[in-house]
């Protein structure tokens, strides 16, 4: 299936085929025929597998020859939105159809000028929407289609209220299209109360790691994660790596001490101001910063082109969080490495992580460093990948090292 078998607007093809999008995602061939036949949708697809694309292409369509705001996208943090706005805009280089972009972090008075001036389409976020709806600066009365992207995500951040205050100021004739990455009860509850026989679309089922990412753990005593952390990035085809930790004051520790090794850092989480979380995504995405040391603020939304390598240097405590995490990498068919560092106190966690997966996940065991829990029971070769049963250690593949290096990196026999 082709793009042109999925829209017959022109000035949509020409932005695709600009933007170098060659062949329909899978959650875009399943999606767009329902949502162009103005069916609602719900949307079950892991990040980085082109939902943005597969909600904004039909109601870009949709709306190609109408003025006024017909699409409302809510989004659950401000990065997402902003990214979501930039690919509307992409989409919309060849119309005469206006996206506007409303979320929290930046000031009021420029936010109140373009509503005013008004949009087609507006990317928003919940909170500052609300804001700019109880002082009466926006109308939500003409749209006709409404997108609730990350919607699990949005419902794990408390924003049901303004979500329900949200469905209060758009019509109820309307089409909806909801997408998220999991369908926890709430997700799902929501989709049955707001839609209208949905169209159920999935791309991968949750909890599903891409096919792309090469996975690996490293033993590590807790005292020693910096130096190993140092140690990988002695490799220089780490060019380009998001390392997540669980608190912020954790991410300023290890952004501090990357700096004063002489790496090219920057940070991002929630205490970071939004000029300051801008800055650190364009230096990341341009190649100026070669490491993003981020919160999870950043495990869905961040969508950066190139990302060699996710590294978990704390471990999440939700196996679906891994899984939203290591998707920053390996996206849209490109390969990509997801390095995890395991304590002994979070062998219990990899394992949760393991089951939720249905596989084994390679351990490795770098002397100086290992805890020296890894024994070979705990330790496994994994599920082969794309490249014919070879696998990297860090970026080294297996095929490169001596059998005593690959016995001892592996932690077997």
């Amino acid at each position: 299936m082709e793009f042109d078998e999925l829209t017959s607007s022109d000035a949509l093809l020409r932005a695709i085929a600009e933007l170098g999008w060659r062949d329909p995602t899978p959650i875009q061939r399943k999606a767009i025929p329902a949502a162009r036949a103005g069916r609602d949708v719900l949307g079950i697809a892991q990040t980085g597998t082109g939902k943005t694309g597969a909600f904004l292409i039909p109601s870009i369509e949709r709306q190609e020859d109408q003025e006024g705001l017909r699409t409302l996208v809510l989004c659950p943090t401000r990065e997402l939105a902003q990214q979501v706005a930039a690919d509307a805009r992409d989409l919309c280089s060849h119309t005469e159809l206006f996206v506007g972009e409303v979320y929290g972090g930046v000031p009021y008075e420029p936010q109140i000028r373009d509503l005013r001036a008004g949009f087609d389409i507006l990317v928003a976020t919940p909170g500052r929407l609300i804001d700019h709806l109880e002082k009466g600066n926006i109308d939500l009365s003409t749209v006709e289609v409404l997108v609730l992207d990350e919607a699990d995500r949005m419902l794990d951040m408390g924003f049901r209220p303004q979500i329900e205050r949200v469905l209060s100021r758009v019509p109820g004739e309307r089409q909806t299209l909801l997408f998220s990455a999991t369908m926890p009860n709430g997700v799902h509850a929501l989709a049955m109360r707001i839609q209208r026989e949905p169209v159920w679309v999935e791309a991968a089922p949750s909890a599903t790691a891409a096919e792309t990412v090469d996975q690996l753990v490293y033993s590590v005593r807790p005292d020693r994660k910096v130096d190993l952390l140092l140690e990988l990035m002695k490799d220089p085809d780490m060019d380009q790596v998001l390392v997540f930790t669980r608190t912020k004051r954790g991410a300023d520790l290890l952004y501090h001490r990357l700096h004063t090794a002489g790496i090219a850092v920057n940070v991002i989480h929630s205490d970071r101001n939004m000029q300051q979380r801008g800055n650190a995504m364009e230096s990341f995405s341009e190649g100026h910063a070669r490491v993003l040391v981020a919160t999870d603020v950043a495990q869905r939304g961040l969508d950066i082109e190139g990302i060699s390598h996710v590294i978990n240097f704390d471990i999440p405590s939700d196996p679906e969080d891994y899984v939203h995490r290591i998707g920053r990498t390996g996206r849209a068919g490109a390969s990509g490495d997801a390095i995890t560092f395991m304590t002994a106190a979070d062998l219990g966690q990899v394992r949760t992580i393991e089951r939720v997966l249905g596989y084994p996940l390679p351990r490795v065991s770098l002397e100086g460093y290992d805890y020296g829990g890894a024994s070979a029971a705990d330790t496994s070769t994994g599920r082969p990948d794309s490249s014919g049963g070879r696998r990297r250690l860090g970026s080294r593949r297996t095929e490169d090292l001596s059998p005593e290096e690959l016995k001892r990196l592996l932690d077997v026999g």
